[in-house]
């Protein structure tokens, strides 16, 4: 027998799971869905829209993020949960760090989507790897102007930290 608890869960993750289908029904990207519930209300919704709007960050994570955010009206999601149809990616994963929920449910996992075509792998290689090592190699140029800004900013008295 279920749990109250378990069974709003199941009912979040099904909507996550509609979401990745009107998605990609609609021809929007990826199968991929999110949804961003507040005191069992959903406050943002999301699915995939990389292709659609020509937005590699455009993961059904973070266009429920930016559309919760957006609603509430703050950066961070606390108190939030983020439902997902499937194991965030590292970038959509680095969004939901800083978003801060205090929980992340998924459904699909890493693997599962990697036999659809969908292999973020390569990515979490690359991330282990040493910054020396990597395909895109970041390069450091010395700009003395470069820390003007981050000097104002330890000095600025109305900052809202994050």
């Amino acid at each position: 027998m279920k749990t109250i608890e378990q069974k709003r869960i199941r009912k979040f993750m099904r909507i996550a799971v509609e979401l990745s289908q009107e998605g990609m029904r609609k021809n929007k990207g990826g199968p991929f869905g999110a949804g961003i519930v507040k005191n069992n209300r959903i406050v943002g919704r999301g699915f995939n829209r990389v292709t659609s709007g020509n937005d590699p960050t455009a993961h059904a994570e973070v266009v429920a993020i930016r559309d919760a955010c957006k609603r509430l009206r703050t950066f961070q999601l606390d108190g939030c949960e983020l439902f997902t149809s499937c194991e965030p990616c590292p970038m959509c994963l680095g969004a939901i760090y800083w978003a801060r929920p205090k929980a992340v449910y998924y459904a699909n996992t890493r693997k599962d989507a990697a036999r659809i075509g969908f292999d973020d792998k390569f990515i979490y290689d690359e991330i282990n790897k040493s910054i020396t090592r990597r395909r895109y190699k970041l390069k450091k140029v010395n700009l003395k102007e470069a820390k003007g800004p981050f000097k104002e900013w330890q000095k600025k008295n109305n900052k809202t930290k994050y």
